[in-house]
């Protein structure tokens, strides 16, 4: 994905923290917005829908596995990325960190490159997710249920508008068509020649 396009929530009670991601985030293009706190970022999340999440563990009040939670339960929200930013390293921590709905961790002091390099890996890996999905969907709708005109042979689509199967089919997968003609045609319209290529 284009960072130019990528949005980041970065949430951390911490304005040291902030700052620094603030700077390394925004030199590589990105748009961040910031939260101190669990209960802001999902006030935020109401009107803003980044691509990532950047999410401290240690916090007061909500804290990061519970802001997590919280962010997953919504439907409007459950398929953002949240990768979490500790100081924490223990087994434990991590495996509360994935249950919770996290796909990562960054752990503190925070190295750019590190950062830079998580933030674009799942970033790429959620746009790949969303065209997988794109694409599954696109395949159902071949393989529903498709009126078809006993006469004309035209397709109606979802809006009910008739076509002809191969421009719904060309509109819905990448299916090429070259015109041939089949034998029961052949013979219908051009008997005689038909049967003398035949031969």
């Amino acid at each position: 994905m284009d960072a130019k396009k990528a949005a980041i929530l970065v949430i951390d009670d911490q304005p040291a923290n902030l700052k620094v991601l603030l700077y390394s985030l925004e030199q590589y293009n990105f748009e961040v917005r910031i939260a101190e706190n669990g209960e802001s970022a999902l006030k935020i999340l109401n009107n803003f829908e980044p691509n990532l999440i950047l999410l401290d563990v240690m916090m007061p009040g909500l804290n990061g596995f519970d802001t997590c939670r919280k962010i997953k339960d919504n439907p409007d929200t459950a398929d953002i990325p949240v990768i979490f930013m500790t100081a924490l390293d223990s087994l434990e921590d991590k495996v509360a960190g994935f249950d919770a709905g996290g796909v990562d961790y960054i752990t503190k002091p925070f190295q750019q490159v590190e950062v830079i390099a998580r933030v674009n890996t799942h970033i790429a890996l959620n746009q790949q997710k969303h065209e997988l999905q794109q694409a599954l969907a696109e395949v159902k709708k071949l393989s529903g249920f498709l009126p078809i005109c006993s006469h004309c042979k035209k397709i109606r689509d979802d809006k009910g508008y008739w076509q002809q199967v191969e421009q719904y089919i060309s509109e819905h997968s990448e299916a090429l068509f070259s015109h041939s003609i089949c034998d029961d045609c052949a013979e219908e319209h051009y008997g005689d020649l038909f049967r003398e290529l035949k031969r």
